[in-house]
């Protein structure tokens, strides 16, 4: 298998998985890099690359592996997305590509800009940027929580 692959991926199923490869792609720049299809041109699975990071993109496989257009939109994961430049033109890219944006892009207290968006299934993301640093205790101060294991 590929070294490029981290330790954690995230897999995720759509009803229409390929559709999915697409607008992925055109929403936040995934690169497609593994696709394996059965005899008769259904997607089997595949695999996405963004920087250093790989999301699995497959098809609705079992009753316990269902895409939130087939549950009610409920979701049981957010995937997060850590990009180094422009959160707010990748925001509008999503938007662009067919993403409904449930949370505008926002200066959060612990550093980072970050909006929240729903693919055509119903799978929610998050996107940051981190446009400053803060320390522990800056971040208590400005959100009034208490933070173990700040990094």
């Amino acid at each position: 298998m590929a070294d490029w692959r981290g330790p954690l991926i995230s897999a995720i199923c759509y009803r229409d998985p390929k559709a999915a490869l697409d607008f992925l792609e055109r929403a936040f720049g995934f690169e497609l890099v593994m696709l394996v299809e059965d005899g008769e041109g259904n997607l089997a699975h595949s695999e996405m690359r963004f920087g250093n990071g790989v999301v699995m993109v497959g098809n609705e496989w079992s009753d316990d592996h269902r895409s939130p257009a087939s549950l009610g939109g409920k979701n049981t994961q957010t995937v997060h997305i850590q990009i180094e430049t422009d959160v707010d033109a990748h925001c509008e890219r999503a938007r662009a590509a067919g993403f409904e944006i449930i949370m505008e892009p926002a200066t959060q207290f612990y550093g980072d800009r970050t909006y929240r968006c729903r693919d055509p299934e119903g799978h929610i993301w998050t996107v940051g940027q981190t446009v400053q640093a803060v320390s522990r205790e800056e971040a208590e101060a400005a959100s009034g929580l208490k933070i173990q294991g700040w990094v």
